[in-house]
């Protein structure tokens, strides 16, 4: 059954099981690796002063898997920006609520997106590419936004806070969280991620979350080596979903059937057009790990943003390729599902999205809106 929500999400209800070699796999892995799956509660650890050195990082930075070991500390010795594009000055490129995530996460009121600039994966295909390489967005000091998220929550009354792609920036983001808290923020906070996390770097982060929205774009090795610069995508990727889920669990909201997330993991995939391959492998791999009860979304909104040397890159995702990729889903046995469907013909280059953003608007988001309730 299938059901209709905002957003242009489908959620996909899972009827009957299939006995299928994979699931098979699943099974003897859980009996393997059960204590990897296993919940551990993080307790806050009152050790941490952020406040006293939270720039310290900056100055030999190992905030993400390539360790690039740069000072990204403006006015010391040999300083520059890290292989993210980004020195210690926090620059974000919009602040505000956003309806295009997912329903649990959108809601009905959106979800209070701070979108930061800079990124340590920096995709060439990336459709925020106008913060992730052009370096588009705003110094701003940790006073100044936290106003502006306290401001948003007050006005439009979002469901949650969401950091989207705020690693290299982890730093300033455990302390804006600790002030929030400190000023009465109750709900929900969205690390937005790329899945390039280290392990130990969560294990510090696990404190300031409340959700995950990790992507798991690679399983195909050198197909990460090509388009990002980082053949170990995949197995730094899966290891550090299976830290998040150890820490928060499977989404909430599927576990309870109820509107809004308050906690939990939520796996995103994008599907490449001419890489229907790699997606395949990638619900192959998620579901050997996790099982069918993995919260999963299935995304075909691909839209090439500048020309890419891949000319398989240059246009949208067929609705064949949406179809193999949908249908492997569905034979796997995933019971917890979003689904973006394609739209009729796949995108070219020079054709407009509904989902692609111009942060070099006031307001970014053509979608921004849809599902708000009316005053």
């Amino acid at each position: 059954m299938l059901k209709k929500v905002p957003c242009a999400w489908i959620k996909a209800v899972r009827g009957h099981e299939r006995n299928s070699p994979l699931q098979q796999m699943y099974k003897k892995n859980v009996e393997v690796c059960r204590h990897r799956l296993a919940v551990t509660p993080v307790v806050a650890n009152q050790s941490h002063n952020v406040t006293m050195d939270f720039m310290e990082p900056y100055r030999d930075c190992v905030l993400c898997p390539r360790r690039c070991g740069v000072n990204r500390v403006l006015g010391g010795e040999d300083a520059r920006p890290g292989y993210c594009g980004e020195t210690d000055q926090l620059r974000v490129a919009h602040v505000g609520p956003h309806f295009g995530e997912e329903p649990p996460i959108s809601g009905w009121n959106g979800s209070g997106t701070i979108f930061f600039t800079g990124c340590s994966l920096r995709c060439p295909f990336c459709q925020n590419h106008q913060i992730s390489h052009k370096g588009v967005g705003r110094g701003i000091d940790l006073e100044q936004l936290a106003r502006e998220v306290i401001h948003t929550v007050r006005r439009d009354h979002v469901h949650n806070v969401n950091f989207v792609t705020p690693d290299h920036f982890f730093p300033h983001v455990f302390e804006l969280v600790s002030r929030l808290r400190r000023q009465g923020l109750s709900i929900p906070l969205v690390f937005n991620l790329s899945g390039y996390q280290s392990k130990e770097v969560l294990e510090r982060a696990g404190d300031y979350v409340d959700i995950y929205l990790p992507d798991f774009k690679y399983a195909d090795p050198s197909l990460a080596a090509r388009l990002s610069g980082c053949g170990n995508y995949p197995r730094t990727a899966l290891e550090a979903i299976v830290e998040m889920v150890r820490q928060k669990g499977f989404l909430d909201s599927f576990l309870t059937d109820a509107s809004l997330a308050a906690r939990g993991v939520l796996v995103r995939h994008l599907i490449l057009p001419g890489k229907i391959s790699n997606s395949i492998q990638a619900l192959s791999t998620l579901f050997v790990e996790f099982g069918p009860d993995l919260p999963l979304s299935l995304m075909s909104q691909y839209h090439p943003v500048v020309p890419q040397k891949d000319k398989d890159l240059n246009r949208g995702v067929s609705g064949e390729e949406f179809n193999r990729v949908y249908s492997h889903a569905e034979g796997l046995g995933f019971r917890h599902l979003f689904v973006q469907f394609p739209e009729k013909g796949p995108r070219q280059l020079k054709e407009a999205s509904p989902f692609l953003p111009d942060f070099e608007r006031p307001e970014p988001f053509p979608l921004i809106g849809l599902g708000r309730e009316e005053k």
